[in-house]
């Protein structure tokens, strides 16, 4: 059987510290017909000429770097338009993927026809050491699921663009969750691999600030990009902090 080529989009900010793991952790998947895409998005330290270094003698990782910096989403828009491959995935620079990630999300999603797939999850601290905290996704989601839920860890999904046709991330944070609900609105369904394929990294002492930014965030997501009334976004606001903090406290 022919396998169909995978993109894997890494932007790339500051990222020396921890971005030859996450490279490697793309390298020695057992499915390896990809290509990585990593877009630097004008690091001040020296992470540019340190991925250059690492990928130099790997023709399939192609670098980029942005004229200014731009933000998360606008450099994997930037992957995005160079990508080649049938399917995309989206890896951050400080997180990782089990070995056999690539190879049974594939065989998912061609087996299913699926265009969009995400898969279970764990955390670790900086040191890369788990904290016994796992996502455990359902079997599948749609838009209004999605709405008060934040199941999808971007470093899980899949999608079919060849079937979906050329996508980019609204640049309005948070940004992954903007494009998935973008795409579930057409009557679309993500599909879940219940595995635990990956690996998410808690960088930083500010967990709890950072939190209640993307909350802030999130709800201009609702009233400004998916034009649900403040009644509606309300509801749908307190479900999504529930599951947030099921997610990452309990």
């Amino acid at each position: 059987m022919i396998q169909p080529l995978v993109t894997i989009i890494t932007p790339s900010y500051n990222s020396k510290r921890f971005i030859l793991e996450t490279i490697d952790s793309v390298r020695n998947q057992t499915y390896q017909n990809f290509e990585l895409i990593i877009v630097d998005d004008c690091s001040k330290d020296d992470s540019w000429e340190y991925i250059q270094k690492c990928t130099s003698n790997d023709s399939r990782i192609r670098i980029f770097k942005l004229e200014k910096n731009s933000g998360a989403a606008m450099a994997r828009n930037y992957g995005i338009e160079q990508a080649k491959g049938k399917y995309l995935a989206f890896l951050d620079s400080d997180d990782l993927w089990y070995p056999n990630k690539l190879e049974k999300q594939v065989n998912f999603m061609e087996i299913n026809n699926y265009y969009f797939s995400f898969t279970n999850y764990e955390m670790m601290d900086e040191q890369g050491n788990l904290l016994n905290r796992k996502v455990i996704c359902p079997p599948s989601i749609n838009y209004h699921q999605l709405l008060r839920n934040t199941t999808i860890g971007c470093l899980t999904v899949m999608l079919n663009i060849e079937k979906l046709g050329p996508i980019q991330m609204p640049n309005l944070q948070p940004e992954d969750t903007a494009l998935w609900l973008k795409i579930l609105r057409n009557n679309e369904t993500a599909y879940c691999l219940q595995e635990t394929l990956a690996k998410y990294r808690v960088v930083g002492n500010s967990a709890s600030s950072n939190k209640l930014k993307v909350a802030k965030k999130m709800w201009i997501v609702y009233r400004k990009s998916e034009g649900i009334s403040t009644f509606k976004t309300s509801w749908y606001f307190t479900r999504y902090a529930i599951n947030a903090v099921k997610k990452h406290y309990l």
